[in-house]
């Protein structure tokens, strides 16, 4: 029966999360915010948030503000800043970049979508024409500068948020362009050296590129004002204490886009920079997110309930279980391998399997090599570990959880086709809920860079590409975790406590040193532990929370059902759901 209070308490959190996150970015109902979709480039159909405070009318047009994400995010990255901007009485558009969220990929827009974005939030018969503005973060800062320099009179003011200009065919921006700019770039940014070729951050304030927009020869002083609002030549550096992704959760960076911004176009609503409410919408959606996790449990319960379902309930397999340093030292090696790898791994897919129309996906491509490979590095050690070990314990099939049957080595399909089927059923319910939650509130369920979008028609198409070597791999992590690793028992509930905290362990603590290496690294010296993986090492911050949510998925569907498949089958679904949906689309015909 616990299992049904799982439910209730999962979706009293994802409605109550959800519910309070639509609060905060509506600002109490102050701001209308809509979906919205327009026509891009080629007529390829473009996707955004739209934020419309109650003073934008057709009698009095408010300033507004285009917005844009960074590389491999989404429109909802920008919620901070989109936030506040709104707060504030400015319309805001946040936009999906090109091949991003929503926006259909198109090829040869510099501008990524941008210039788009900022003629239609020009045509909106509540915005100012004349006081519009830009914010974009990392790639999008380039997207939405090279907008301005195609349409500048439709641009009064641009904040590039961890960016930079003359990166990457993004446009020069000298003393005299006409447009006022604020560069944020934060002290522990990772991307010093990509888009200032510096190797720290704060050494921009030296570069040629940084002093030319400024109009000065000497050093650019941060916090100092440069040029004037009035003749639109006011230049200013901001350099929070932050990050690089950082920047969607400083208080500091944030507020600084909203000091400059108040400054170059007077707000309907003008707050103190300091004055801010976008935490508490990410706190809303992280308590979804755990609500969301929390669902597939207890939904998968209900399911187990189920006639159909109910021939999979089976006690595990007799088993001594493992404990002591033997496991300890599997574990270490289970653990350190995926993070050993993860840099390498990814590199060599990215070499050996170009994006086509099949997989357009560079970085899920390199996901899959990895995760492939690790697979079979994995496997390759269970048999040694088995031949030299194992078999003495009476190691087979049905002990390791291979067989459908907990009684004797058998392998039935149909049941193995139910334990897809109760997976996809599982991670399906998670989807509608999804769905539910987007409809109604308009938020999805995420922390940070860590969010889980809904499909487009097109991205389900990739995901059915992408699911089969994800499923490899989360077959052979079963059969490590729950043959080689198996703890021994300490009474069944005390034990599915155990497990589940010990396998998220062996999940995720290889990838957490990682990246704790990377940034204590970074925020001790202010360069990089390992220098050349500045993207890597930002995407490897999802695997944490990732890796312990399989792991614990994993080992829910074995206690349950005495097998491997359902887990290997829920994971499959939900990570190549994850992943595709959240990352971008390069290849472009």
């Amino acid at each position: 029966m616990r299992r049904h209070w799982i439910l209730v308490l999962a979706l009293a959190l994802v409605i109550g999360g959800s519910w309070f996150a639509h609060g905060i970015q509506t600002d109490g109902g102050q701001v209308r915010v809509d979906d919205v979709r327009f026509a891009g480039a080629d007529g390829k159909m473009l996707s955004a948030l739209l934020y419309v405070p109650t003073n934008a009318t057709g009698k009095t047009p408010a300033p507004a503000m285009l917005v844009m994400h960074g590389y491999i995010n989404s429109r909802e990255t920008q919620s901070g800043f989109a936030i506040e901007f709104a707060r504030r009485g400015y319309v805001v558009l946040s936009m999906d970049m090109t091949g991003h969220g929503y926006s259909e990929p198109i090829k040869g827009d510099l501008s990524r979508g941008a210039l788009s974005g900022l003629r239609y939030l020009a045509s909106l018969p509540f915005v100012d024409p004349k006081n519009i503005g830009t914010e974009g973060h990392s790639m999008g800062g380039w997207s939405t500068l090279t907008a301005a320099g195609a349409a500048p009179e439709l641009v009064k003011t641009v904040v590039l948020e961890g960016s930079s200009s003359e990166t990457f065919g993004s446009p020069k921006v000298l003393a005299d362009t006409k447009f006022n700019l604020a560069v944020v770039f934060s002290k522990y940014d990772e991307f010093a050296k990509l888009m200032w070729g510096v190797d720290k951050a704060k050494d921009i304030v030296n570069t040629e590129k940084l002093k030319k927009a400024f109009g000065t020869t000497d050093p650019v002083i941060p916090g100092r004002l440069y040029g004037s609002f009035e003749n639109e030549s006011a230049r200013k550096l901001y350099i929070p204490s932050s990050t690089h992704p950082g920047d969607h959760l400083s208080r500091e960076a944030i507020g600084y886009a909203v000091d400059f911004v108040q400054a170059s176009m007077p707000s309907p609503r003008p707050l103190d920079p300091a004055n801010q409410t976008w935490p508490w919408k990410e706190f809303g959606t992280t308590v979804g997110l755990v609500g969301m996790v929390l669902f597939m449990f207890g939904f998968a319960g209900l399911l187990l309930d189920a006639p159909y379902f109910k021939g999979l309930n089976q006690p595990m397999p007799e088993h001594p279980g493992n404990g002591g340093l033997s496991w300890v030292i599997g574990a270490a090696i289970a653990a350190a391998i995926p993070a050993l790898t993860f840099f390498q791994f990814q590199h060599k897919g990215n070499v050996w399997i170009k994006t086509s129309a099949f997989w357009p996906q560079s970085l899920t491509i390199g996901f899959v090599v990895w995760a492939v490979l690790n697979g079979l590095i994995a496997l390759a050690l269970f048999f040694i570990w088995h031949y030299l070990w194992g078999r003495k314990t009476g190691g087979s099939a049905l002990q390791y959880g291979l067989s459908t049957d907990s009684f004797k080595p058998a392998f039935n399909w149909g049941k193995i086709g139910r334990a897809g089927l109760l997976a996809a059923g599982t991670v399906l319910g998670a989807y509608m809920l999804l769905s539910l939650v987007n409809w109604i509130f308009l938020v999805d369920f995420r922390f940070w860079v860590v969010g889980v979008k809904l499909l487009t028609f097109s991205r389900f198409v990739i995901f059915l590409k992408f699911l089969l070597p994800f499923l490899v791999f989360f077959l052979i992590n079963g059969l490590v975790l729950h043959g080689q690793l198996r703890l021994k028992e300490y009474g069944k509930n005390k034990t599915m406590f155990v497990w589940m905290l010990a396998n998220a362990a062996i999940g995720m603590l290889g990838i957490a040193v990682l990246v704790a290496l990377q940034l204590g690294h970074l925020y001790a010296t202010e360069l990089l532990f390992f220098p050349k993986e500045s993207l890597l090492g930002i995407v490897a911050y999802q695997f944490i929370p990732l890796l312990a949510i399989t792991s614990m998925v994993s080992t829910y569907f074995f206690r349950k059902t005495g097998s491997i498949y359902a887990g290997a089958f829920a994971n499959a679904f939900f990570v190549t759901w994850y992943i595709v949906a959240g990352q971008a689309i390069q290849f472009v015909r």
